[in-house]
């Protein structure tokens, strides 16, 4: 029987206020050593003030974070690697010489050859940053985040302005990242990337853990399945699924219907239709329908 691994990360009651806000409203999880956990929620949810705490970027107005069950100090600190949000690059020097800059601020350090295989920055190295595109700057700032051989890697918001493309390669990356044994905490507004790469998530909102779980658990406790999207008006749909078990959400004028047996739900509105064809989507349901679910908001913040 395999043991269960050890935690990495725990946060405890993590309060942030500022004048007239609470940012963060006693946030508490804990990571699993070399899973991948993310934090969702749109812009303002309070994901990156938390891990902002977590990092020891922002000091929590209450509560407590743990690495490996000690309140995190040094070791976490050497042992963590953070790619931010936003961090301004050195102008007028290279790839090559930001890497080695990063490097040398740590006593741990990395194989600074693996790290630029790993990145993808081998044909990179001699240019200058001002010169770099939106996915090759990221790819670069997740070396720095992986020069001093990090155990826990943090990673806010890494693929925010990439277009689909370079997104999808990042994602490689980070999944490459994750199999040679590293714990990452990622922060994101695109439920998709979460559910792409995330072992257990947290969907926050206004500043509170909303749920907690794997993205297969959390659909299968909060959605059925399968949805069906069409746009209909509140007594349409009434008069379509008044009185039937499924589980319905309203969006505006966009209506979700989830079920195990989509055949009967179109068979349902065709009938309502009376041989109309309306125009209907037919998908898998995902942690947007969560998101939906539980803080009766939808996101619509995509890539």
């Amino acid at each position: 029987m395999n043991e269960a691994p050890p935690t990495a990360l725990e946060a405890r009651l993590l309060v942030k206020k500022y004048p007239g806000v609470l940012a963060v409203d006693g946030v508490s999880f804990s990571v699993p050593e070399g899973t991948c956990f993310g934090l969702l929620g749109p812009n303002g949810a309070g994901k990156t003030t938390t891990v902002e705490i977590i990092e020891g970027v922002t000091r929590a107005t209450s509560g407590e974070v743990f690495y490996y069950g000690e309140i995190a100090g040094d070791r976490f600190r050497q042992e963590s690697g953070i790619q931010f949000q936003n961090t301004a690059l050195q102008d007028h020097i290279t790839v090559r010489e930001t890497l080695d800059m990063f490097r040398a601020l740590y006593d741990r350090q990395a194989d600074l050859a693996h790290v630029i295989e790993q990145c993808s920055l081998g044909d990179l190295l001699d240019r200058d940053n001002r010169k770099l595109s939106g996915g090759q700057r990221q790819r670069l700032l997740l070396a720095v985040a992986l020069v001093n051989r990090p155990r826990l890697v943090f990673l806010d918001e890494p693929t925010t302005g990439l277009d689909p493309q370079a997104r999808r390669n990042f994602w490689s990356l980070v999944q490459g990242i994750r199999e040679e044994g590293a714990t990452i905490v990622l922060t994101t507004h695109y439920m998709d990337e979460a559910q792409r790469l995330c072992d257990r998530v947290v969907i926050m909102h206004q500043g509170r853990a909303v749920c907690e779980g794997s993205p297969a658990a959390l659909i299968e406790s909060h959605v059925e399945p399968e949805a069906v999207e069409l746009d209909c008006t509140a007594g349409e749909e009434e008069r379509m699924f008044g009185g039937t078990a499924w589980r319905r959400l309203r969006s505006g004028k966009r209506l979700v219907v989830y079920t195990q047996t989509v055949r009967d739900v179109v068979e349902r509105i065709h009938a309502h239709d009376r041989g109309d064809r309306r125009a209907l989507v037919i998908r898998d349901a995902n942690l947007e329908d969560v998101f939906l679910a539980t803080t009766g908001t939808q996101l619509e913040e995509h890539p």
